[in-house]
């Protein structure tokens, strides 16, 4: 007879197996920025990141927050990985979420990073979920509305498949047209650099810009077209771009002489 503990620990498994395809970006989206990313980060910052992660990658650290939410003892992160936002309203003018949001929860991570006496630990934590949660705030439907979650809630079907918005979003088109996270990197990483600002309130505010467009495109139950996968992967690509430049500066702002 299985153990309490073997029990809970099987179906944490086969609840990650169910539900990991919606993750924010997926695997690949995350790895990509943070590849991008730490090819654009200054000697210190490398130094620094290499040391707080006893020499794992950014890529490698990408995907644990996710990871980690179907461990119950983490469920209290859980509304660190989005934002609601009507799509009539912005950032500082909605009510912020007493439990965090990405935006709260980037700035607890940046304010320990950059506290001297914060131990190895605590900096090894908030560097995880701050180079997930810069991808997070990236992906234009993690500052969706409310009532659909984010895009979760509505229904319909990729090349003949059930699915919804956010797993689209997340991991489908990706998937569509990458074989591995380090090519699809090696093709962005080629791109031009863009300025990028600092302030995480921004980049709620950029992708909510283009989640407005998403939600204007489609409809409930609708079947999602090659069409529609091509014409979007391009605004996909750009949002992994500039996640990849603006987690690099962030740690370069953190980590700076």
């Amino acid at each position: 007879m299985l153990k309490p503990k073997t029990i809970i620990l099987l179906f944490l498994i086969v609840s990650h197996a169910i539900f990991s395809n919606e993750d924010v970006w997926g695997k690949v989206g995350h790895q990509v920025i943070g590849e991008i990313a730490t090819q654009n980060l200054s000697l210190n910052a490398m130094y620094q990141v290499k040391k707080i992660l006893d020499g794992q990658s950014l890529s490698l650290v990408s995907t644990w927050a996710d990871e980690m939410r179907f461990n119950p003892e983490f469920s209290k992160y859980n509304s660190w990985h989005y934002v609601n936002m009507p799509l009539d309203k912005e950032y500082h003018e909605i009510n912020k979420n007493p439990k965090g949001d990405v935006v709260q929860a980037i700035n607890k991570c940046i304010e320990v990073l950059k506290e001297e006496n914060s131990s190895k630990e605590l900096k090894s934590f908030h560097l995880k979920y701050l180079v997930h949660l810069i991808g997070d705030i990236h992906q234009p439907l993690h500052t969706g509305r409310f009532e659909d979650r984010g895009g979760n809630d509505i229904r319909l079907n990729f090349l003949g498949n059930a699915s919804n918005l956010h797993r689209v979003w997340d991991t489908q088109i990706i998937e569509y047209f990458t074989i591995d996270y380090k090519s699809l990197a090696n093709d962005l990483i080629n791109k031009q650099k863009t300025q990028v600002s600092l302030n995480p309130i921004d980049w709620s505010y950029e992708s909510h810009q283009e989640v407005k467009k998403i939600y204007s495109q489609i409809l409930a139950k609708e079947n999602i077209s090659r069409d529609y996968i091509e014409k979007n992967f391009s605004l996909i690509k750009n949002q992994l771009h500039k996640g990849g430049l603006t987690l690099a500066a962030v740690l370069n702002d953190i980590f700076k002489k």
